[in-house]
């Protein structure tokens, strides 16, 4: 892939991971929908983009496929069944943690099965994991919460004894990658700087008592923290461990992310799931939806405008 235009911009050229060839996909937020239209998500579009990136990823030859999570709109039993449907085409492994709208929360007016339901359907049946694949130890926490965790709001947090699984995971781990949905301070303060020219911008729920979980992830040498919840291409760095925030398939710039690790490190390239109209129409639909979607469509052409975001 390296070089290979063909695979998407270049969004990041690390030093870290670095080791056995691996290729892997992360695709966030799909938000899928099926009985809603509308809105910066483009609900009526959510499961053609998600298909989109299935069918591409699977003419790529990855390893695997990982995902930080909201792959629902708000944990529909419905709109899980329609993700089910999709991911039955993907011919790599699928490992996913939940996002804020995939867990139960107080406002849902339907059953959204719980988090034990969402391990079992989209890794290896427990939440956190570890599991190995190619030369990466692919790590997920939940930072989503429960119905006993979280369930009144949709900000994150990695919990004391996620943290406690954390340290003593990554002890043994030779080249880990972890996913979280919530992000670090450093991408979150991108958003929050965004408020002085755009100062009607809501404040986005963010990781709660971030620094615990950054000292786990610092303490085992955690080369990748692979995130998503603001739908845009970030990065940040924070204790020393460096984080890739991942675009969402539903809203602009409607992509997934292609990543190869090699033993001189790991390129990241953004693919679209869009054509040239249909990014023109993701983008025109989240910049008119409100102020706070203004916004991230702003920053979030700021950053493709910027790539490589990160050359190491």
């Amino acid at each position: 892939m390296t070089g290979d235009e063909s695979a998407g911009s270049l969004l990041a050229r690390l030093d870290a991971p670095a080791g056995e060839h691996t290729r892997f996909a992360v695709l966030a937020d799909a938000h899928v929908s099926t009985r809603e239209e509308g809105t910066s998500k483009l609900f009526d579009h959510t499961l053609a983009h998600l298909e989109a990136a299935v069918a591409d990823i699977n003419e790529r030859d990855v390893d695997v496929v990982l995902s930080p999570g909201d792959l629902t709109k708000d944990g529909e039993p419905w709109n899980y069944d329609a993700v089910d449907g999709a991911l039955d085409a993907l011919e790599a492994p699928f490992f996913a943690v939940p996002g804020n709208h995939d867990v139960p929360k107080a406002g849902d007016e339907h059953d959204t099965p719980p988090v034990s339901r969402f391990a079992e359907r989209y890794g290896p049946g427990r939440l956190p994991f570890h599991v190995e694949v190619g030369g990466l130890d692919v790590v997920g926490v939940n930072s989503a919460g429960t119905a006993d965790r979280l369930f009144e709001r949709h900000e994150g947090r990695v919990d004391e004894e996620t943290n406690a699984w954390l340290a003593e995971t990554l002890a043994d781990a030779d080249t880990p990658v972890v996913l979280s949905h919530h992000n670090l301070p450093p991408v979150d303060d991108q958003i929050a700087a965004h408020r002085e020219i755009e100062p009607e911008m809501v404040e986005i729920p963010g990781m709660l008592d971030a620094d615990p979980f950054a000292e786990a992830l610092a303490a085992g040498g955690t080369d990748l923290l692979l995130t998503g919840h603001y739908h845009l291409p970030a990065t940040g760095r924070y204790d020393g461990v460096r984080e890739i925030a991942t675009p969402a398939t539903c809203s602009f710039p409607q992509s997934y992310l292609l990543c190869e690790t090699t033993p001189a490190g790991t390129e990241i390239r953004l693919v679209p799931v869009a054509d040239e109209v249909g990014l023109e129409t993701g983008h025109h639909g989240r910049a008119g939806d409100s102020a706070t979607s203004r916004g991230l469509t702003a920053i979030a052409a700021a950053r493709l405008a910027s790539f490589p975001l990160v050359s190491e």
